[in-house]
């Protein structure tokens, strides 16, 4: 299987944790088509830990789903997620146990591969509680990867290891589509920044096939659920979102998406910032040389998009307003060149116009803008 862009959707965790159920789930696949949010390329429903009985199945040794919180079973679920037109996830860990307390693989990769099979999963994230000190980690993930091709078939692997033992290294060796890059995310925005800000260096590792998986996006949670520990500003969601559209990591919501406000709808459907995110050539973003305004760095990145088009993201992580600049010599744009950049505002859609040396900003603390651009003849 081939994954030619970042996948795109839900992922139950930063949410509902370990009240997950089967009416969040069906209530959610609903919400997904409801507000068009299939149509933009939002396909994959996760459902993460905590779905399972704490004991496998005496005589088979198979997983088996908790009939209280799944009283149809997963073949109902995953059936009721594809006559909607979207796509079945849900959570495994190389390890004794899950990060939960619920049976791991370790031992049974592929018996749990060919369960997952069977329930007709799409998308499987492998977690790493629990992994035996004697156990080489990038081997368990080798040893999960062959046994879903053994099942034949078509399933998007998540290896979720938190970023450790140089997984960048090999996550796109042992059959991984996304590899997870740091710790769990939580609904604040230090963590959110230092998760991107950590990555700069390890971006150019993506490409299409494989991907730097920055965590679920915690947008529109809004001081509700298990991962959120304050109020976010929408200001602040918008630089997450821009953050991961740019970086082309995956956009997996965590949010409730069944109770969201306008503001954050209208982000998330952000037509342009998926577009850069989606991109089918993935190139990983540059940062420029840091600037000092006002004797602080705030980062300015420059990222090439196929068909001549280009996205430019400025940033003010920083807990005061400020400007933010780019300088086009940075790019080899030089005023003898004859040409200039025609700028548009990705959140706005509005024609900025033609500029030939410089591009600046003043953005507010924890804000961002995003543009795409286009070289033209002066």
């Amino acid at each position: 299987m081939f994954v030619q862009t970042p996948p795109m959707g839900w992922n139950s965790w930063n949410t509902f944790g370990h009240d997950i159920n089967e009416k969040v789930v069906l209530e959610t696949a609903d919400a997904m088509v409801e507000l068009g949010l299939d149509k933009l390329g939002y396909k994959y429903v996760v459902i993460d830990d905590c779905w399972a009985m704490k004991d496998r199945d005496p005589v088979t040794g198979r997983l088996v789903p908790d009939p209280e919180k799944f009283p149809h079973g997963m073949k109902y679920v995953a059936d009721y997620i594809h006559s909607k037109g979207l796509l079945f996830g849900m959570y495994t860990c190389v390890g004794v146990l899950t990060c939960g307390m619920y049976p791991g693989s370790y031992g049974h990769e592929f018996i749990d591969a060919q369960t997952f099979a069977d329930f007709e999963v799409d998308y499987l994230k492998v977690d790493y509680c629990a992994k035996p000190a004697t156990a080489e980690g990038s081997q368990l993930y080798l040893k999960m990867g062959m046994a879903l091709r053994a099942t034949g078939r078509d399933i998007v692997y998540s290896i979720c290891n938190w970023g450790r033992h140089d997984v960048h290294h090999w996550a796109r060796s042992v059959g991984g589509h996304l590899y997870r890059s740091t710790e769990d995310i939580c609904d604040c925005f230090s963590a959110v920044n230092g998760i991107a800000m950590s990555q700069e260096g390890n971006l150019c590792y993506s490409a299409p096939g494989c991907f730097n998986d920055l965590d679920m996006l915690t947008v529109g949670m809004a001081g509700h659920g298990l991962v959120s520990t304050s109020q976010y500003s929408i200001k602040e969601y918008r630089t997450q979102f821009a953050l991961w559209s740019l970086f082309g990591s995956p956009l997996m919501l965590g949010c409730d998406i069944r109770n969201l406000d306008e503001e954050t709808l209208a982000l998330i459907k952000n037509e342009t910032l998926i577009r850069i995110n989606q991109d089918p050539d993935y190139r990983a973003p540059i940062r420029l040389q840091a600037i000092k305004i006002c004797f602080e760095d705030k980062p300015v990145y420059f990222r090439v998009l196929s068909d001549n088009e280009y996205a430019i993201g400025l940033f003010n992580t920083t807990d005061d307003d400020g400007v933010v600049a780019l300088f086009f010599a940075e790019l080899g744009i030089t005023p003898e060149c004859g040409y200039a950049f025609e700028v548009t505002d990705a959140f706005t859609g509005e024609n900025l116009g033609v500029y030939d040396e410089f591009f600046l900003r003043e953005l507010e603390a924890r804000s961002c803008g995003v543009y795409t651009a286009r070289l033209v003849k002066k």
